[in-house]
């Protein structure tokens, strides 16, 4: 059974392991983070998180910082895609999936566009030191 990460109505309030995740990328500077709400178009996640790195170091220390701070929280990725060539690395947590893009790998994927039935979830501010967007 999946959980309802959003409470409330409109905007959602996110659940904690996810805002845990996009803080994570956002103090390694991500760039253009979005979360896409998938759970009116698909079966096997919830919810996307989309970022990208400017090198293949960036991509791998979001990714990392994603997955340490989750585990600290005890929430566990089932399954782990892509870090030795840090392209696009894929965490997925069941409820919801972190993409993490190098900038060329994320525009030639295009998740946005192939999602984009998919609603926008608006960012709440984050703690550290923000959001790079462009």
């Amino acid at each position: 059974m999946r959980r309802d990460l959003t409470k409330g109505t409109s905007p959602p309030e996110l659940d904690q392991r996810l805002r845990t995740a996009m803080e994570a990328a956002s103090d390694k500077k991500a760039v253009e983070p979005i979360v896409l709400d998938l759970r009116e178009i698909a079966n096997f996640t919830d919810y996307f998180l989309i970022a990208s790195g400017t090198s293949a170091r960036q991509v791998q220390a979001i990714a990392d910082e994603v997955f340490e701070r989750l585990e600290k929280s005890g929430v566990r990725a089932s399954h782990v895609e892509g870090y030795t060539t840090a392209e696009w690395i894929l965490l997925d947590y069941g409820d919801f999936v972190v993409h993490v893009f190098e900038e060329r790998a994320r525009r030639f994927y295009d998740l946005e566009r192939l999602w984009r039935e998919a609603k926008r979830i608006e960012l709440p501010e984050l703690s550290g030191p923000g959001v790079a967007r462009e």
